[in-house]
C-alpha cells in the first residue's frame, strides 16, 4: 500500500480528470478501446480511494485530527463520484446502447476532443521527446497523458521519450486526430462531415439539451478545483447555479426525449436510452461538484494536504487580468487561441462581481477582466504577456 495521502489524492483527481475526458471521446468516436480505458482507470481510482481512507484512519490521532481529515476523505469521495459517473458514460459505449448521430455531430462541433493513440511497430514517434515532436504545432493536438503498460503519466513533460506501445492520450481540435493516428502507425477515422441541419426535430433539441448539460458539468468541475484553491465563495455559488442548472437540464432532456420518442421507430428507441443514460452521468457530475465545494464553505482551513495535493498535480489554476498594455481586448475567446499560445485553457472570466464560465460565442473581452486559466505551469508567464498583466506574484497552484 501506497504510504502518502497527498500522492493518493492527486492520483484520484488526475485519473477522474482524464476519465472524463476518454468517457466523452468514447462517445464521439464510437471507440471501445476509449471505453475499456475509462474502465481500467476506475480499477485504478478504486485502489487508490481504498488505500486513501486507511491511511487517512491511520492517521487521525484526535477528534481535530479525525474533523480535519474527514474534508479530505469527502473531497475523495466527490471525486469517485465524478469518476463513477464518467465509467457509466464509458458502458454506454461498452454495452452499444447507441446514440443518435445527431449527439456526435454536435460534440464534432466542440473546440477540442479527446482521442487516445497507440504507438504501433511502424510509427513515426517513437525514440523523440515530446519536445523535439512539437506535435501542438504539426497536429494542433496536445499530450495530456500518456500509460506506458498498466502505469500513466499525467501530463507529461516536453523531456519525455515516447517508446513503440506508448499509448497517448490528445486534447485538440478534430481534425488533429488523424493527423496523429497516421504518424502513430495506425488508420484515420476519416471522420465525416456534419449532416446538415434543417428544422429542429424533438430529437435535435434533446441533443443540444445534452450537449449543454455536458458543457455545465465539466465547468462545475474546473470551477469547484477553483473555489477550494481561493476559497472563493463567489465561484461556490455559481458552482451551486451550475448545479440547479443541470437538475433543469436533465427534466427537460427528458420531456424532449419523450417527445422524440414519439417520432421514432422501435429500432431507433434505443438511442434514447442512450442519450438518457448520458444525461443522467452529467447530472451526478454536476451534483459531486457542487459537493466538493462544501470544503471551501466551512469557516476553517482545509487540512494542509488538500492544497499540498492540489499543488503536486501536473496542471496548474491560474490567473490573468486583461489590461490595455496587452492585445486581448475586443477579442473573442476563439481568436485568442489560449491553447495554442500558451497551453493554457480557459475556465471562467469574473468581470465585476459575475463570473462567466466557459465563455464562447459573440463574448469579447473587456479591460479589467479576470481570466481564470488551467494548464502548465510555463504557461502563466506567456499568457499574462498576451494579456497585459504586469503583477509580479506567482501563479496559485491548484
Amino acid at each position: 500500500m501506497r504510504r502518502n495521502v497527498k500522492d493518493l489524492l492527486t492520483e484520484t483527481k488526475d485519473a477522474a480528470e482524464l476519465m472524463l475526458d476518454l468517457a466523452f471521446a468514447a462517445v464521439f468516436f464510437d471507440d471501445h478501446d476509449l471505453a475499456r480505458e475509462v474502465q481500467r482507470l476506475e480499477r485504478r481510482m478504486d485502489a487508490a480511494v481504498r488505500d486513501l481512507r486507511v491511511l487517512c484512519m491511520l492517521a487521525a490521532r484526535s477528534p481535530e485530527d479525525a474533523e480535519q481529515l474527514a474534508a479530505v476523505l469527502g473531497m475523495a469521495s466527490s471525486i469517485e463520484e465524478i469518476a463513477d459517473a464518467a465509467e457509466d458514460i464509458a458502458r454506454v459505449v461498452l454495452r452499444d446502447l447507441g446514440v443518435p448521430g445527431e449527439l456526435r455531430d454536435d460534440l464534432r462541433h466542440a473546440e477540442e476532443v479527446v482521442a487516445r493513440v497507440k504507438l504501433r511497430p511502424d510509427n513515426r514517434l517513437a525514440g523523440s521527446s515530446l519536445r523535439d515532436l512539437e506535435l501542438p504545432s504539426a497536429t494542433g493536438m496536445w499530450v495530456i497523458a500518456i500509460r506506458r503498460d498498466v502505469d500513466y503519466e499525467y501530463g507529461p513533460s516536453g523531456d519525455t521519450v515516447l517508446s513503440d506501445g506508448d499509448v497517448l492520450f490528445l486534447q485538440g481540435p478534430a481534425e488533429g486526430v488523424d493527423l496523429v493516428r497516421s504518424l502513430a502507425g495506425g488508420e484515420p477515422y476519416h471522420l465525416a462531415a456534419p449532416r446538415p441541419t434543417g428544422r429542429l426535430s424533438n430529437l435535435d433539441r434533446a441533443v443540444d439539451t445534452i450537449i449543454e448539460l455536458k458543457n455545465a458539468a465539466e465547468a462545475a468541475v474546473g470551477l469547484a478545483y477553483s473555489a477550494i484553491l481561493f476559497r472563493d465563495q463567489g465561484l461556490v455559488r455559481e458552482v451551486s447555479s451550475l448545479e440547479d442548472k443541470s437538475d433543469d437540464l436533465y427534466f427537460d432532456l427528458q420531456r424532449w426525449v419523450l417527445r422524440a420518442a414519439a417520432d421514432l421507430d422501435d429500432s431507433e428507441l434505443g438511442e434514447l436510452r442512450g442519450l438518457l443514460a448520458i444525461g443522467a452521468s452529467a447530472e451526478a457530475i454536476a451534483d459531486a461538484a457542487q459537493e466538493m465545494t462544501r470544503i471551501a464553505e466551512g469557516p476553517d482551513e482545509p487540512h494542509p494536504v488538500v492544497a499540498a495535493a492540489l499543488a503536486e498535480t501536473d496542471e496548474i489554476v491560474a490567473d490573468a487580468l486583461v489590461t490595455d498594455l496587452g492585445s486581448v481586448i475586443g477579442q473573442r475567446p476563439d481568436q485568442l487561441k489560449l491553447r495554442t499560445r500558451s497551453g493554457m485553457e480557459l475556465l471562467a472570466v469574473q468581470r465585476g462581481h459575475r463570473w462567466i464560465y466557459r465563455p464562447r460565442g459573440t463574448f469579447r473581452f473587456a479591460d479589467g477582466d479576470r481570466l481564470l486559466v488551467n494548464g502548465p505551469e510555463e504557461g502563466v508567464a506567456r499568457l499574462r504577456q498576451v494579456t497585459g498583466d504586469v503583477r509580479d506574484e506567482e501563479p496559485i497552484r491548484t
